[in-house]
């Protein structure tokens, strides 16, 4: 038997004798074109027909092919020298992009659908070691279980479950979530099984062939590997393209003629500035076609396009920081039937996938997670004297940059919120809302007060955001309660590090000190910590809170009056009329705790957004856990 693949000649599988160049299928919505960008064949090993060198290595080339056939085509099993007859009986391209359409099969899902899924199957069955790669943390406490982390390489075993797979690293092996890994694009790990076994065969050989006949198209090498990168790259943005044009022209076009069940507010909420995502991924694609290398894609030079529209892809920000009331208020819907019928009946208007509206809502938000993903794996096969090495490196930082841009947003919206509740629990509060200047606490701690023109000490809570400082007093008997005493404007302020000895302008001893000194008026405040760890802490905070300040203008970020309005009416219902109000040093900490670890440079596959990460079976510590941030 041998496997031909509907989208990679050339491959060599499990038990296969040569691979045939072309292609012999289209991918679910894709376009005709398509075809000239599945090609990177291969040929009989060697150049020449297939030999007995040829066919005792088949078992270890088994082993290492491209699964970047298996993101959006089934595998077609056919017997040996029946290709030709094949190519007659299966018919046209149209016809076999029919039979896609109609098997139902589901994108975006590594064990989403029949045909991949039965590929994937074939392939473990038939001997070979597929391998997937981890793209989040998967922590558990079952032992039937297999936890890894981010970046993690799992070989699957046992692939006929949709939702869960069984997989070993190591010698550990156990369930995972089909949803929690990538299929590796080029199946080359681990290369050094095959070489050893590459190197028995030669010397069984060594009368029949020589290394150099060992060099053909057949064998895994850099160039073929950074072809299949490279298709999986033109063949997934042109699958985007045809979703989010799906959700465009099948959902939000629908939706807009039905003024009686849609407001355009809800419709914005909904579907986000989806429609300007898609008029720039159009433009993004067209300037990628134009880099590609049809005939020899591993010379395509694409690096450059990512680094043209770096600044672009930012307008994702604004469609992940939505998301999250977008899937609220569709659950709101769907618990109408009218709704859930019309949805239905838009996505089969449409003739799109069988995937729930929520499921393509979720599309860009994984997508501008997958870039450094590929970016990475890119630049892994691109060899430094090649054109395109430096512009690929350069555009895989961009993008992470991106990425890291665009999580650091939805943190401190996600942050804002927190601190409406915070300011809810503060006593006697005075003046505008916390909200209406900052968005981010940078560092909190109880110091000692010297003010003019009283020099009296007091102890105060000072909680620094960006902009502005808040002081509290905390109440004699509950100590968890605080009580607003005053603000400083940081933008007007200056810091100055106080030495040990004699203040003059207060005339007083000082030990662990730092003023604040107003830049508009004579207003001095004196702080006093207890440690000189504790001012040195204080000291790196305030330079912080300076930085945070310039970075968000840099990039332009600001709070809408429509999100503050919300943090703050959020925050009101959870403080109910007569509930005490109180706040902890634990909440304070658990703030300042919301900060995502930013991307690695080493494996940036490790870094995801919170939205794309897919739901996690919930357990029981798991619930206690989410119950415990205020806990003293």
């Amino acid at each position: 038997m041998r496997t031909q693949q509907g989208s990679e000649g050339g491959v060599p599988l499990p038990g296969g004798s040569c691979g045939s160049s072309g292609s012999s299928g289209l991918s679910p919505g894709s376009d005709s074109d398509r075809e000239s960008w599945r090609g990177g064949g291969g040929g009989c090993m060697g150049g020449g027909g297939c030999g007995s060198l040829g066919g005792t290595l088949r078992g270890v080339l088994s082993r290492y092919w491209s699964l970047e056939s298996l993101h959006s085509t089934t595998a077609l099993v056919l017997p040996d020298g029946a290709s030709e007859k094949a190519a007659d009986e299966l018919g046209s391209e149209d016809d076999l992009y029919e039979d896609f359409r109609s098997s139902g099969h589901r994108f975006g899902h590594p064990g989403g659908g029949g045909g991949e899924q039965l590929a994937i199957n074939e392939l473990i069955s038939d001997g070979s070691v597929v391998f997937a790669e981890a793209l989040w943390d998967h922590v558990t406490m079952d032992v039937q279980e297999l936890g890894f982390k981010a970046g993690d390489v799992i070989e699957v075993v046992d692939a006929s479950n949709k939702e869960w797979w069984w997989g070993r690293i190591m010698d550990s092996e156990g369930w995972f979530p089909a949803s929690f890994v990538r299929l590796r694009v080029n199946q080359d790990e681990p290369m050094e099984e095959y070489l050893a076994q590459l190197g028995e065969i030669q010397a069984l050989n060594e009368g029949q062939a020589s290394l150099a006949s060992l060099s053909g198209p057949g064998l895994p090498c850099k160039e073929q590997m950074r072809t299949n990168v490279i298709n999986e790259i033109m063949n997934t943005e042109q699958d985007y393209i045809k979703h989010i044009k799906d959700i465009c022209e099948g959902y939000v076009k629908q939706c807009r003629k039905r003024t009686d069940m849609f407001t355009e507010e809800q419709l914005r909420t909904i579907f986000g500035n989806i429609e300007d995502i898609y008029r720039f991924q159009r433009k993004f694609l067209k300037t990628l076609e134009k880099k590609f290398n049809k005939e020899q894609p591993h010379l395509s030079e694409i690096g450059c396009c990512f680094l043209e529209y770096q600044t672009d892809f930012q307008i994702y920000s604004e469609y992940c920081n939505n998301h999250p009331n977008a899937c609220v208020q569709l659950s709101k819907l769907m618990k109408v039937n009218k709704y859930v019928f019309f949805f239905e009946a838009c996505r089969l208007l449409q003739r799109m996938i069988d995937i729930s509206l929520d499921g393509f809502l979720l599309t860009p938000v994984q997508k501008i997670c997958k870039y450094p993903l590929q970016l990475a794996e890119l630049l892994k096969y691109t060899n430094p004297q090649h054109r395109d090495y430096k512009d690929v490196d350069a555009a895989l930082n961009a993008m992470k940059n991106v990425a890291r841009l665009i999580n650091e947003r939805k943190r401190r919206l996600e942050n804002i919120e927190k601190i409406a509740r915070w300011q809810s629990s503060i006593e006697d509060w005075e003046g505008e809302d916390v909200l209406s200047r900052s968005s981010e606490l940078i560092f909190s701690g109880e110091v000692t007060k010297l003010s003019q023109p009283q020099n009296k000490s007091q102890q105060r809570m000072f909680f620094l955001f960006d902009h502005q400082m808040i002081y509290c007093k905390k109440d004699l008997l509950r100590r968890d309660m605080l009580y607003y005493k005053g603000r400083l404007d940081m933008d007007h302020m200056e810091v100055i590090d106080l030495e040990d000895g004699r203040e003059k302008d207060f005339n007083i001893s000082v030990k662990n000190a730092l003023k604040l000194r107003s830049l508009n008026t004579e207003e001095i405040h004196i702080l006093c910590t207890k440690k000189p760890e504790q001012k040195a802490r204080w000291l790196r905070a305030f330079s912080d809170e300076r930085r945070q300040v310039l970075h968000d203008r840099e990039t332009g970020f600001s709070l809408t009056d429509l999100q503050k309005k919300q943090a703050m009416l959020n925050a009101c219902k959870s403080h109910p009329a007569g509930k005490p109000k109180a706040v902890t040093r634990p909440y304070c900490d658990f703030l300042l705790r919301q900060k995502h670890p930013s991307l690695p440079t080493a494996l940036p596959q490790q870094q995801v957004f919170m939205l794309a990460e897919p739901k996690r079976k919930t357990t029981f510590w798991h619930n206690i856990g989410r119950l415990t941030p205020f806990k003293k």
